[in-house]
């Protein structure tokens, strides 16, 4: 069994903003693969189902991004899941809109949300897929980006970062992890940047 974890935050007022495009990735899965997302437990909304005939778990926390791993935890521990079931789907402001990027391992870079899975499960040994949200304007406070919502000239783009993402799981659960980082990742156009990604 596998578990696809997309972060964001609950509550009508957060919908469709930056830091929730991870909950974008797990509506399209569920809609793609007709896995209802009917349950409440472990303080998450959870369906259950398949994708290429493996079984799988669609998870949103429902306990703020900074305490998710909390969520990611519980459920783990109540299905026996090891890191290596696991994937991971959240925001970048590091990636433009509509580009992805998938790795193994590596730190949180700056994503609260990865902070405490990755304190809470003791390592950061576990598939993630990170969904560009655009560079923060030189203007705005970070937390305030995050929590605003998509304009209409990023709305294509988003929606194509969202599908990128769901074809990589796609591919993860068809293929290999690694064919799905041939795929999608693109080279860093900022060395800045490229301590975080290896």
């Amino acid at each position: 069994m596998k578990l696809i974890v997309g972060l964001g935050n609950p509550e009508k007022n957060y919908k469709n903003t930056r830091h929730n495009i991870g909950f974008e990735v797990i509506n399209k899965l569920s809609f793609d693969y007709n896995i209802n997302i009917n349950k409440a437990k472990f303080r998450s909304h959870i369906g259950e189902g398949l994708i290429a005939g493996q079984k799988v778990i669609l998870l949103k926390p429902q306990t703020y991004m900074n305490l998710s791993g909390e969520a990611v935890r519980d459920i783990m521990k109540f299905y026996k899941l090891s890191p290596e079931d696991l994937i991971v789907v959240y925001d970048e402001v590091a990636l433009p809109v509509g580009d992805i990027r998938i790795r193994l391992k590596g730190s949180a870079g700056g994503q609260n949300g990865m902070k405490n899975i990755i304190y809470h499960l003791e390592t950061d040994e576990f598939v993630r897929i990170r969904v560009g949200i655009g560079e923060k304007p030189a203007r705005m406070v970070l937390s305030d980006y995050v929590l605003s919502k998509f304009n209409k000239n990023e709305h294509d783009d988003m929606v194509l970062g969202v599908t990128k993402a769901t074809d990589a799981i796609h591919i993860i659960f068809t293929d290999s992890v690694n064919n799905a980082m041939n795929k999608f990742n693109k080279k860093l156009p900022n060395p800045k940047e490229v301590e975080d990604v290896e």
